[in-house]
């Protein structure tokens, strides 16, 4: 129950992109600035603080990647809608499969650049569903690419610092980076930052439910549920949003026929991929 809480959570977050007014950038800098204050009273209060100064600028280079993923990501909503965004994010396992082999050094397997070729043919097709969400499209996938980059870099140190203070780490250097970009940004003013109270909720949502809570809470679940499990209820996540944004949003999230059935064959191809790991998992031990 509580890991399919945190999957809707982070369905949500698509949700909450489009009903935030401000540009995705400012949505991100609070966003970050949000979730590092609430995750460092988490860490503070839990476990006290114990930073590791060994990792700390590589880490804080990985919370460059996740800012621009968050930048793409929220952007291909704003150019497109929910659906599309989401979506594109299930183009995560084709990186992964050239991406890990080349990052861990390990073998190419091909099964999973088999599977890479079938996620490929389902996003072209789900792209026929309209054109006009092409540049939604683009966005969705540099932000799935970037999505995987930073995953696979955070598995390198998830076994030498703790993971709350690695996420507290790149939620700092993401928005410090954010803010310099914006001192030296002459488009940008202090009107720029000015909210509305709605998005000012909605953001507080984002930053602390969405992210902080979401977090803090997946640690435990993590620790009693099995990989399978997890990798099951992370692969509803495109569902949860999808149904989200056509309850909220309506007619602006209705989609062809060809989409869904794109978007249904990129879930399924995931998670059969997740299911076959499992059991080759449980035949190793």
């Amino acid at each position: 129950m509580s890991m399919h809480l945190i999957v809707i959570l982070l369905g949500f977050t698509g949700v909450l992109g489009k009903l935030i007014d401000c540009s995705s950038s400012v949505l991100v800098w609070y966003r970050m600035f949000i979730a590092f204050l609430f995750l460092l009273i988490y860490i503070y209060f839990s476990s006290g603080l114990n930073i590791q100064k060994k990792y700390f600028v590589r880490i804080s280079l990985i919370g460059v990647v996740v800012a621009a993923h968050w930048l793409f990501f929220f952007e291909s909503i704003k150019v497109s809608n929910v659906s599309v965004a989401v979506v594109c994010m299930g183009t995560s396992s084709l990186f992964s499969a050239f991406l890990e082999p080349i990052i861990l050094k390990r073998r190419f397997n091909a099964r999973e650049i088999i599977l890479s070729v079938v996620v490929i043919f389902a996003i072209s097709f789900a792209m026929q569903a309209d054109w006009s969400y092409k540049l939604g499209f683009v966005y969705g996938i540099i932000a799935a690419f970037l999505g995987t980059l930073f995953t696979i870099y955070n598995s390198l140190y998830i076994n030498k610092v703790e993971s709350e203070e690695i996420s507290l780490i790149e939620m700092l250097s993401g928005f410090l980076v954010l803010s310099i970009y914006f001192l030296f940004t002459e488009s940008i003013s202090i009107s720029t930052f000015n909210l509305s109270q709605s998005d000012l909720i909605y953001l507080l949502i984002l930053g602390i439910v969405c992210t902080s809570f979401a977090f803090a809470i997946s640690v435990e679940v993590m620790k009693k549920l099995s990989p399978y499990n997890v990798i099951m209820a992370v692969n509803l996540e495109p569902i949860y949003s999808i149904i989200l944004a056509l309850v909220i949003f309506g007619d602006s999230e209705k989609m062809s026929l060809s989409f869904y059935i794109g978007a249904i064959l990129i879930i399924a191809t995931v998670t059969m991929d997740g299911i076959y790991k499992q059991r080759k998992l449980k035949n190793i031990t």
